[in-house]
């Protein structure tokens, strides 16, 4: 039994196509390597990101080329001509190009976005309203997580239009409700330095107080303005709204809500 378990195994047939197996996975592992020393080589952030999307996308087509080869090498030991049978896959090839048309655009629209820069792993994108970080860009598809964990999954030929809100940077308004009774030189006086305060907070690159946004019926609006790195606005929205809350209360100026009145049933 062990005897023609060895005379199995030493067959060229047999340890020949576990050893291309194996050196295609040391291949693809190897090659793996080298793609993470080119990302650690980037110099910013931005560079970073665009250096993960190729090499990601190489890594997918180097799994494909790998397996081809793996395949077309056993095939040689079995005898099979490969030569004559890529030259009959040329014929093929012009059948399935027909039939795999979307497959093709979906690559030359995935390089195309890599290429013009349209988006790259990491950032912060909006597509037909929807919103969330790119994790992956494949050869077919580009995956999109939102802040909720919903994973969205586009084909790259469907990616004529995209919203980047990573490569600038974000602008919002912060609106701030106040008692009339609380006098505007004041009011002004310790927003001014609330926006001092902030422009100095990691990730803001400036903070202005624009004044009296508008006359409510119960509160005068004021408003920030926050310049920040894309895809930390909403972070700094509410750091940004926090602040205004403690210097409004080290202050004494009040912020007007709602109030419910009960009576019981009781004549007033």
């Amino acid at each position: 039994m062990l005897e023609q378990v060895l005379k199995f195994l030493t067959q060229k047939e047999v340890y020949g196509v576990l050893f291309i197996v194996a050196a295609g996975y040391i291949i693809y592992k190897f090659s793996g390597l080298i793609f993470e020393r080119i990302i650690n080589a980037g110099k910013t952030e931005l560079e970073k990101k665009k250096r993960t999307t190729i090499v990601k996308l190489f890594q997918s087509i180097s799994k494909y080329l790998v397996f081809i080869l793996i395949i077309l090498f056993a095939l040689e030991l079995y005898g099979i001509n490969t030569k004559s049978l890529i030259a009959g896959l040329g014929i093929l090839g012009a059948v399935l190009g027909l039939a795999l048309q979307d497959t093709i655009k979906d690559l030359i629209n995935g390089i195309t976005i890599i290429l013009d820069n349209f988006f790259v792993v990491g950032d912060i994108v909006e597509y037909e309203g929807f919103m969330g970080e790119v994790i992956e860009l494949g050869l077919k598809t580009t995956k999109i997580k939102a802040l909720s964990g919903q994973v969205k999954i586009i084909s790259n030929r469907n990616i004529t239009e995209i919203i980047n809100l990573s490569q600038k940077l974000a602008c919002f308004d912060v609106m701030i409700p106040t008692g009339y009774q609380d006098k505007i030189a004041k009011v002004e006086e310790v927003l001014t330095s609330a926006a001092s305060d902030i422009k100095k907070m990691r990730n803001v690159t400036d903070c202005q107080f624009l004044g009296i946004d508008k006359l409510d019926d119960s509160s005068v609006n004021y408003a920030l303005r926050v310049w920040c790195k894309k895809g930390t606005q909403w972070d700094m929205k509410r750091i940004v709204l926090k602040k205004v809350k403690e210097v409004y209360d080290e202050n004494n100026i009040t912020i007007p809500y709602q109030q419910i009145e009960v009576h019981n049933g009781k004549k007033i």
